[in-house]
């Protein structure tokens, strides 16, 4: 019988992998790169400008006044007379506290200053017939002297019982509760039925919404960071805080006016560590609502000659961040080297934001902008100009009822911004473990 072969399934394998391992070692690779094509990226040479930034806070609204109504006087309400949550007009009755005891106390007064009148005129017409009979020596002086002193007690009878009745006519008035203001009411706290008590009980919540205020909070530590770079020369600060406020509502939308800072407190909170601020904005159609969660941006800071890049040529690497920049190997040909960085804030620039680099890049470093996801560090590249993103964003300051396309936050940048970068970062890791 022929000899009997057994098929090895793993030998093909084995020997096309020793022929690609003998191919490999017949034609080394100089560099690593060498048989790739460049691969072709667009580049930027920064150049060091003056950028608008904006601050962005949270806050919330408030109205421009907050009016408690409250009870003047004790008794049952009787009848609520506004719809809840309406606009009210200053005066218009909002309820209605039984006047009945009230009315009786004005009565009584009323009756008790027409008995202090008659009395005063009775003693009018004593001392007008007693004067003249002690002229004439026909009565004693004592007798003329006390019929003056009753005249002079009537007439303060009549003053403190027109007080009183004065008094309690303004009390009876407190039966009816008017709006003190005009604004937006609040629910009705009690309702018909029950008792309130005198300058205790909470009816009801008014506040004035045009103008509305944004107060917002910036803690101490952003504060300082201001301070020093306003020191330093890096960031001017509009004088005064002649802010331009745009108020961002919860779904992203940007509220058409814009408003000014009122207020600006110099002392810390202790409680929070921040500093309080405020601002105000312009709300005749009640657009905005008192207690809304709201973003506060403010406008008109500038960052000094500062060197910054698109936010897509910034990777993540183990080492931090890092870009790509142009520079050449020992053949005189363009490669991609990479170079760390310290990022500092985010302005806004033509086509997008920027972001600010505070160390690693110098004046004229030509940075890879557009293909950074296909390379490798030492990668050979084809190189494509851009224009400088930075050439508007001094002269792209937006109109009125415009927003800018992107602010700097004071705080953390948004979450969803680094994703940008991450398909690059992940080649940049791929890079390093090769």
């Amino acid at each position: 019988m022929p000899p009997q072969f057994h098929k090895n399934p793993l030998r093909p394998a084995a020997i096309i992998a020793a022929t690609l391992l003998v191919a490999a070692c017949g034609s080394p690779q100089q560099g690593g790169f060498q048989g790739f094509p460049p691969a072709e990226v667009t580049t930027l040479a920064v150049q060091p400008r003056d950028f608008p930034v904006a601050f962005e806070y949270v806050a919330q609204t408030t109205g421009s006044k907050d009016v408690e109504v409250r009870a003047r006087v004790t008794g049952i309400i009787e009848k609520r007379l506004y719809q809840e949550g309406s606009a009210v007009k200053a005066g218009q009755p909002l309820f209605t506290i039984d006047p009945t005891t009230y009315q009786a106390q004005v009565n009584a007064a009323d009756a008790d200053l027409a008995r202090a009148d008659a009395q005063k005129a009775q003693a009018d017409r004593e001392l007008a017939r007693l004067k003249p009979l002690a002229e004439r020596k026909a009565v004693g002086q004592k007798e003329a002297d006390d019929a003056a002193s009753n005249a002079d007690l009537a007439a303060a009878a009549v003053k403190s019982a027109r007080a009183k009745l004065d008094e309690l006519k303004v009390n009876l008035g407190y039966t009816r509760v008017v709006a003190p203001i005009s604004g937006l009411s609040s629910r009705a706290q009690k309702s018909e039925g029950s008792l309130a008590t005198a300058n205790d009980t909470l009816l009801t919540v008014i506040s004035q919404v045009d103008p509305i205020w944004v107060v917002f909070n910036v803690s101490e530590n952003d504060e300082l960071k201001l301070q020093r770079a306003v020191a330093a020369g890096q960031l001017s600060l509009p004088k005064d805080n002649s802010y331009d406020v745009t108020v961002r509502l919860a779904d992203g939308s940007t509220f058409p006016r814009r408003g000014r800072i009122n207020f600006a407190d110099t002392r810390v909170n202790p409680t929070t560590g921040t500093y309080e601020m405020r601002a105000e904005v312009g709300n005749a159609d009640a657009a905005l609502k008192p207690g809304q969660f709201v973003r506060a941006v403010l406008r008109g800071a500038q960052r000094k000659n500062a060197i910054a890049v698109p936010q897509v040529a910034v990777l993540d690497g183990p080492q931090g961040k890092f870009v790509y920049v142009v520079g050449k190997d020992k053949d005189g040909k363009e490669v991609a080297q990479a170079r760390p960085v310290v990022v500092g804030d985010w302005v806004d620039g033509d086509g997008g934001n920027l972001w600010v680099i505070e160390s690693g890049l110098k004046a004229g470093d030509v940075v890879v902008v557009d293909g950074v996801a296909k390379l490798l560090a030492g990668a050979p590249i084809k190189t494509a100009s851009a224009a400088a993103p930075a050439e508007k964003a001094a002269t792209s300051a937006p109109s009125a009822g415009e927003p800018m396309k992107s602010e700097v936050a004071a705080s953390t940048p948004p979450s969803t911004a680094p994703a940008k970068s991450q398909p690059a970062a992940k080649s940049a890791s791929a890079a390093s473990k090769q």
